[in-house]
């Protein structure tokens, strides 16, 4: 003897477009196969590029750090912003003070570049940059017009491939009164020629004094005494 709810079990069963038992599937496979249909291009066509993620990720940095700074800082925001602006004053008096980093020389570089001109064709070639205001200029020509000019009175033998500070070491030992004013000279080629500085209109004028000045300087003569 069958029971009726046996009979509506089997009957159940036995009906045409009875739902199916649901299938499980174990959860570590249904993630990965979950992982791979979501790696497929169709659904990142819109996700953000890499500049994009990483300026989003830097934004979100610098606001956190300045939340965290204006939280410290006396004031508040206020106080924080009043702390920026005084820093970037303080930068800015220095950058016009020291005028712009300098870069490292990374050798000493010869002093004459071209073909051999006497000392007046560089004295007229410094005067001519010094008009127009190319001070840079001016002093690289200028200072090799006190070269030459000293190489012209035999106070220096013509050597190819001297540089700034070997001349300015030679001619101090036949004009040692001078010595120092030969040696700020030639730092100034360098600075300007290597350095990475720019020269002034008193740094022109400096090396203009010079040049007029050894001009009339009487050497020191070292030669054998009787």
């Amino acid at each position: 003897m069958m029971s009726t709810g046996g009979l509506i079990s089997r009957a159940t069963a036995l009906l045409p477009g009875t739902a199916t038992p649901p299938v499980t599937t174990p959860r570590e496979p249904a993630q990965e196969a979950a992982e791979r249909e979501l790696s497929k291009p169709m659904y990142h066509q819109n996700d953000p590029g890499l500049l994009d993620r990483a300026l989003r990720k830097f934004f979100a940095w610098l606001d956190d750090l300045f939340g965290a700074a204006s939280g410290s800082a006396p004031g508040g925001t206020t106080g924080l912003v009043v702390i920026a602006l005084l820093v970037a004053l303080a930068v800015g008096a220095l950058w016009w003070r020291l005028g712009s980093p300098r870069r490292a020389v990374s050798g000493a570089g010869v002093l004459f570049d071209e073909g051999i001109r006497s000392a007046a064709d560089h004295r007229t070639a410094a005067e001519a940059h010094a008009a127009a205001g190319r001070w840079t200029e001016a002093v690289q020509e200028r200072m090799r017009a006190v070269v030459r000019s000293l190489e012209e009175r035999t106070l220096l033998d013509p050597r190819p491939g001297r540089t700034a500070d070997e001349a300015a070491a030679e001619a101090a030992a036949c004009l040692p009164d001078h010595a120092a004013d030969l040696r700020a000279a030639a730092r100034t080629f360098d600075d300007v020629t290597y350095g990475g500085r720019t020269a002034d209109a008193d740094a022109y004028a400096r090396l203009r004094a010079l040049d007029l000045t050894l001009d009339r300087a009487r050497p020191l003569l070292t030669g054998p005494t009787a």
